[in-house]
C-alpha cells in the first residue's frame, strides 16, 4: 500500500517499485496476499493450538481488510496512505489475540 502512495514519484525517478510492477493488478494483489496471510495465520493457529481468542481477532482483522480494501477502491493517494496506516491496528489486533491466548 505504501509503494501505491509513492507510485508518481517512482515513475518519475524510474525506481521499478511493486505498485509500478502489478500495474492495474495492485488492489488485486493485495487482496491475494490479505487472504494468503489469514490463511497463514489460521494454520499456525492450529498449530499452536490457540484459544478461540485468537480466532476472534482473526475476525476482527477481516474487518480491518475490508476498510483497507473498501479505502483503496478509491484510488487516491491519501486513501492508499490512509489503509498503509491502518495496518498498525492489522498488528496490533493479532498481537492482542496471540498475547490473550497465551495467557489462557
Amino acid at each position: 500500500m505504501y509503494a501505491m502512495v509513492d507510485r508518481e514519484d517512482d515513475e518519475k525517478i524510474g525506481v521499478k517499485s511493486t505498485a509500478i510492477l502489478f500495474g492495474d493488478l495492485d488492489i488485486v494483489i493485495t487482496h491475494i496476499i490479505q487472504a494468503l496471510m489469514i490463511v497463514v495465520l489460521l494454520l499456525l493457529a492450529k498449530k499452536l493450538q490457540l484459544g478461540s481468542y485468537f480466532y476472534l481477532s482473526l475476525i476482527m482483522v477481516l474487518f480491518l481488510f475490508v476498510y483497507q480494501n473498501k479505502l483503496l477502491r478509491s484510488r487516491n493517494t491519501a486513501s492508499y496512505f490512509k489503509a498503509f496506516l491502518n495496518n498498525s491496528w492489522v498488528g496490533f489486533v493479532i498481537f492482542l489475540g496471540i498475547f490473550v491466548s497465551f495467557l489462557k
